[in-house]
């Protein structure tokens, strides 16, 4: 004989913990990703959860020829594509700070974000993917690809799409 637990239609200060334990947030400074970050970050104080908040840095690709000057203006794209990422994660560990969820931040180069999403998740053990889609369809879906899509189908551990 199976018992089966009552369940109350009433509100519950009981928080569900232990479904997830450890929630990636990628974020690339549009403000569909930092709604995303939120829901997120509600998600990991529900459950009690950490956070691993990572941006992905497309690399500077240049055709080769005038070495010096392309030498040059890698660095500085760097430089700056580095701050952005720096600017980003700070917001977004304020974010979480004011939510009162733990978090780590970290940014990788990678030419592929679907990749680099993949393996911080299955690096970082982490259970669960909350990212933003923004959404395109038609011939811009085609051209430009879906880094979301990617995930989705890529992905060991659930993913949370937002829009």
């Amino acid at each position: 004989m199976s018992v089966v637990p009552e369940v109350s239609s009433a509100p519950s200060s009981v928080q569900p913990e232990g479904l997830f334990q450890r929630i990636l947030l990628p974020i690339d400074g549009s403000e569909l990703s930092l709604r995303a970050l939120a829901t997120g970050l509600e998600l990991a104080k529900t459950f009690g959860a950490k956070v691993l908040i990572l941006h992905v840095v497309p690399p500077f690709n240049s055709v080769a020829y005038m070495t010096e000057f392309l030498a040059a203006t890698e660095l500085r794209y760097s430089q700056h594509a580095v701050q952005s990422a720096s600017r980003y994660l700070d917001q977004a560990t304020e974010l979480a700070r004011q939510a009162q969820v733990p978090c780590e931040c970290h940014y990788v180069f990678g030419e592929r974000p679907s990749e680099a999403i993949v393996a911080a998740a299955d690096e970082h053990h982490c259970d669960l993917i909350v990212m933003a889609t923004h959404g395109r369809s038609g011939l811009n879906r085609l051209v430009l690809g879906s880094e979301t899509q990617k995930v989705l189908m890529r992905s060991r551990v659930p993913v949370l799409v937002c829009r």
